[in-house]
């Protein structure tokens, strides 16, 4: 049987349900928040496709991303046919393609339309590579395959200058791009949390050494800084998985002073107030004050912070391996397959080089949206 508090709290309930008024806890609050946002809801919709389309980026591009085609550098992006010779539809179908050279010298492709190959799907029989990279497959989303089992080059985005697929390239390079926000977050932000929360809960010469501190890496001029380092990092000979993390390591020592000061701003605003107060004088020690207290109540600005400062971190590694200064081969990235496109003849002569910066500016976009989103949403106040 229930007793009198719980028959009290069911009558209160029912009353304020009466009334149009609906119980929720912060979390229902937030959630709901976060769904009225429409443009949010697209841009995190767009981020965990992209995030999918990496983990089986190796099975969704139709070959290694290292192999080249020697005979088709530049090759223009594959033509799909949809309709047959008497104009009827069709399964979707591509040509091989003949490489020519005119009287410029310049390279032209031309469909030899003496046999078909059909799209199909789920394909057996291509490039060996590990799914999620545990289980061995040669299993492809797709192919360019004949009647009788001949297969032809099926360029998607077209190919670079080696010969190598594109869309493939783009695939497994948002490894790179989208890895390097969250790993250089799991650096900084540890790093930020703990000083700035030691300078703004302790004050005095604390606050003092640990503030000059941060001027310093925020006096850093931070491109030169990433530019010369990468440099560094190429002359020494090491290799791309060890410059890769250097370029990480480069983003988060440059980026962990200014989170610093914004925590040590808040954690200065939170001890002065009356829980902290209270939990101080009733014994609490300093780790139970700031781990149950003061965290809880940073913890969305930290999320928010972290959803704003994925693109962030994805333009700045973009730039520099464009520059050359970045990732490099054999590992590739959105921003260093646009490298290619320093030379303006070539984006004037093959312009589909430029498709990985379409990659950067959606999912840049995307990340931000979603940031906007959870940015409102830890405010449900102010929405319900």
């Amino acid at each position: 049987m229930a007793t009198r508090a719980q028959r009290r709290s069911q009558k209160a309930q029912q009353k304020s349900e009466e009334q149009g008024y609906v119980s929720r806890s912060q979390g229902q609050m937030i959630w709901q928040a976060f769904r009225r946002h429409r443009v949010g809801n697209v841009g995190t919709i767009i981020v965990l496709l992209f995030i999918v389309g990496a983990l089986f980026a190796q099975f969704i591009g139709p070959y290694d991303y290292s192999r080249q085609f020697r005979t088709h550098p530049y090759a223009p992006p594959s033509k799909v046919h949809w309709r047959a010779e008497d104009g009827s539809l069709s399964r979707p179908y591509v040509y091989g393609t003949k490489r020519t050279i005119n009287e410029f010298y310049q390279a032209n492709y031309e469909e030899d339309t003496s046999k078909k190959f059909y799209i199909r799907f789920f394909v057996s029989g291509g490039a060996k590579y590990r799914l999620l990279g545990l289980i061995p497959s040669t299993t492809h989303l797709f192919a360019a395959v004949a009647e009788d089992g001949t297969r032809t080059e099926f360029f998607l985005f077209g190919s670079d200058r080696l010969g190598r697929d594109l869309f493939t390239r783009c695939m497994v390079g948002s490894w790179v791009s989208l890895a390097v926000g969250p790993l250089v977050i799991l650096i900084s932000f540890p790093l930020g949390i703990v000083l700035g929360g030691v300078s703004g809960y302790y004050g005095g010469g604390v606050d003092m050494f640990i503030q000059r501190i941060c001027e310093v890496f925020l006096a850093i001029p931070g491109l030169p800084i990433l530019m010369a380092m990468g440099a560094a990092l190429r002359g020494f000979g090491l290799s791309a998985i060890l410059v890769f993390f250097g370029v990480i390591a480069a983003l988060a020592i440059i980026s962990w002073g200014g989170l610093a000061r914004i925590i040590r701003g808040q954690v200065l605003a939170i001890r002065e107030m009356d829980f902290v107060t209270a939990a101080r004088a009733a014994g609490a020690n300093d780790l139970r004050i700031i781990l149950r207290h003061i965290t809880p109540n940073i913890t969305s600005y930290l999320v928010v912070n972290a959803t704003l400062t994925i693109p962030g971190m994805m333009l700045t590694e973009a730039a520099l391996s464009f520059l050359g200064y970045g990732i490099q081969e054999p590992m590739t990235s959105w921003g260093q397959l646009l490298n290619v496109a320093t030379n303006v003849s070539s984006i004037e002569l093959h312009p589909w080089i430029l498709i990985p910066g379409a990659f950067i500016v959606v999912s840049v976009l995307a990340f931000n949206f979603m940031g906007d989103a959870v940015r409102d949403a830890v405010d449900p106040y102010s929405i319900i």
